[in-house]
């Protein structure tokens, strides 16, 4: 017989907490407060019965419900702490999926390609709800709505950066151990939480435009930081496979 929920759970909880990814190099929001607040979720997760798809799958519904109303509601401040939650929210769970799948040692390639997937639908669906969001509201300056089109490209071309990148180099980007507090929060910027949290101004068109551009200007910056970094790892890569191909020759 199996043991009670209230008794099952503690013990996915310390299960979760003991197989952590490190934190190193990881922003500031994701690395304390959203991988914090996905333990208790995907412990409840887990203890429920809810497979890693599964927690993917709600995660995706979170998003979806924010960016609905960012496209559909007129913008009030109600509205904006509604979206601000439910995005805030859908990347908990999708910090979740990973850890109940550690947890139940049920993590597979199906479940990781749809994790992508999901994610590869949500960065750009983030900034074109953004455009159709801004665009129904009066007296707002068009070069916002160019902001809009170009963090979206920027989002775009750093996912499939990263996810290429990997691919190509045939292992994921090497862990900087030391790597601490100071860099996680230079990266706050570039938090996905944070951007989620950002529309919370939504009903503060000015407000949220100001932050929203200083947002955009700051990930371009890193992206073009990070990108010249990875290319730089696959052409060093490149050169160490070909010199041992030479010594095998």
């Amino acid at each position: 017989m199996s043991a009670p929920i209230e008794r099952r759970y503690p013990v996915a909880l310390a299960g979760i907490r003991s197989a952590q990814k490190p934190g190193n190099g990881v922003p500031a929001y994701t690395r304390w407060v959203n991988r914090g607040l996905a333990r208790y979720v995907a412990a409840a997760a887990y203890t429920l019965g809810i497979s890693p798809n599964g927690v993917t799958a709600i995660s995706a519904v979170l998003s979806a419900a924010g960016l609905t109303l960012l496209v559909l509601v007129p913008s009030t401040p109600i509205i904006g702490l509604w979206v601000g939650l439910f995005l805030a929210a859908g990347y908990v769970l999708d910090s979740a999926d990973g850890q109940v799948a550690r947890l139940g040692k049920r993590g597979s390639p199906a479940g990781e390609w749809l994790d992508h997937v999901v994610d590869a639908v949500r960065t750009p669906a983030i900034h074109l709800a953004v455009l159709v969001g801004l665009s129904v509201i009066p007296n707002r300056p068009d070069w916002a709505l160019v902001i809009a089109i170009a963090y979206c490209l920027v989002s775009v071309g750093q996912f499939f950066s990263q996810i290429l990148s990997e691919q190509l180099s045939g292992q994921r980007a090497p862990v900087d151990e030391t790597a601490g507090l100071r860099q996680s929060w230079l990266l706050l910027p570039t938090d996905t939480g944070v951007l989620c949290l950002i529309f919370v101004t939504w009903g503060y068109p000015a407000l949220f435009i100001a932050v929203y551009t200083a947002m955009f200007a700051l990930n371009t910056i890193h992206t073009a930081v990070s990108m010249r970094r990875k290319y730089t790892r696959l052409v060093a890569l490149a050169a160490v496979r070909e010199t041992r191909e030479a010594e095998v020759a």
